[in-house]
This record gives structure tokens, C-alpha cells and sequence, in this order.
């Protein structure tokens, strides 16, 4: 992480379900906050195979899905599990302040 990294607030931790994902927009991008196995991820929202929105997919095992066509990625690193999907998802750096989710739109991968 840079010392030039933004972090806007995406939403309250309160406001997120266990292993169901939020789909929030900063700053005109669209992104995924998910909290699941005791952390909170942020993934780019739209899948690189097919232009659909991840956050209507489940997740399991700290993976994401994508409802459409099945490929799972990584909510760590973004890169997919399985085909058809081929390429990564860009995943956030996410910080917990109080109830707020931060979340910068700096790549960490």
C-alpha cells in the first residue's frame, strides 16, 4: 500500500451478511464487499469472462461466484478457480474503522 492510497467508505460492517456479498459503486467503479471467515474482502464486481455482477453469486470457501457461468475467484488475489473465466479480478485493500468499511481503489494485485 502507498501512502498515496484513498480509502472512501463503502459501507457500515453492520450493514454486511456473512458470506453475502454488497455491491457498492466508488467513485464510478462498481465493487464487491464481502465479510467472510472473520474478514471483510473488496473485489472488483464485474466478472472478466462474461459482464455480470459477482455480487449476485455466492460465496464459499473464501471464493466468489459467478452466477452466470460458474467461475469461481479468489476474493484474496482475484484470480479464478475454474473456467471459462481465464483472466483475474481486481481485489481493494480493505480497512476497518469503528463500523466503517474503507476501501481504496488502489490494486493490491
Amino acid at each position: 500500500m502507498t501512502a498515496s492510497s484513498t480509502f472512501l467508505r463503502a459501507c457500515g460492517l453492520s450493514e454486511l451478511e456473512e458470506d453475502t456479498p454488497k455491491r457498492v459503486e466508488l467513485d464510478g467503479t462498481p465493487v464487491s464487499v464481502v465479510k467472510t471467515e472473520g474478514e471483510v474482502f473488496a473485489i472488483h464486481d464485474i466478472c472478466s469472462h462474461a459482464n455480470v455482477s459477482l455480487s449476485e453469486g455466492e460465496v464459499e470457501d473464501c471464493q466468489i461466484e459467478c452466477w452466470l457461468h460458474g467461475s469461481a475467484f479468489d476474493l484474496r488475489t482475484g484470480k479464478p478457480s475454474g473456467l471459462p473465466a481465464t483472466r483475474p479480478v481486481p481485489v481493494y485493500p480493505v480497512k476497518i474503522e469503528g463500523d466503517d468499511v474503507l476501501v481504496s481503489l488502489t490494486q493490491e494485485s
